[in-house]
């Protein structure tokens, strides 16, 4: 006899919702950030520039999973999160590490201190949260 699963959560219910609000304002904010500092010094520390860049990029397709819910959207999300995560904790050592490699910050740079360490949270909740919504309550 075949196993069922139980049908998983929305993600975009409940504080889902809240989880893809502040997505979206970081998003936001590594986009105008990222978008300003190669528009008008990327020469000074390119690294530190794209890796903003790639952070807004991860941080809007991650809201778009999280809002899409469904299977592929959870996977989207799952990726995203998890991306986040390698990148924040990665960015966080290496900065710490050695202050030369990134001559300006990026949104991860010492774990996101200049955003108050949302970004050192924020992909650690996306997770939790597809986690939590793995499966409907039976």
């Amino acid at each position: 006899m075949a196993e069922t699963r139980a049908p998983e959560r929305a993600t975009n219910k409940g504080p889902g919702r809240l989880l893809i609000a502040v997505y979206i304002l970081f998003a936001i904010a590594a986009t105008s950030r990222a978008g300003l500092q190669i528009a008008t010094k990327f020469d000074e520390a390119p690294v530190a520039y794209l890796l903003s860049a790639v952070a807004a990029l991860i941080y809007i397709v991650a809201a778009v999973g999280l809002a899409r819910a469904g299977h592929a959207g959870r996977r989207v999300a799952l990726a995203c999160c998890s991306v986040e995560l390698v990148g924040v904790v990665g960015v966080g050592i290496l900065s710490l590490a050695d202050q030369e490699l990134f001559p300006d910050e990026t949104v991860w740079s010492q774990f996101g201190s200049g955003y108050g360490y949302v970004p050192l949270v924020l992909p650690v909740l996306g997770l939790f949260w597809l986690w939590r919504t793995r499966h409907a309550p039976a």
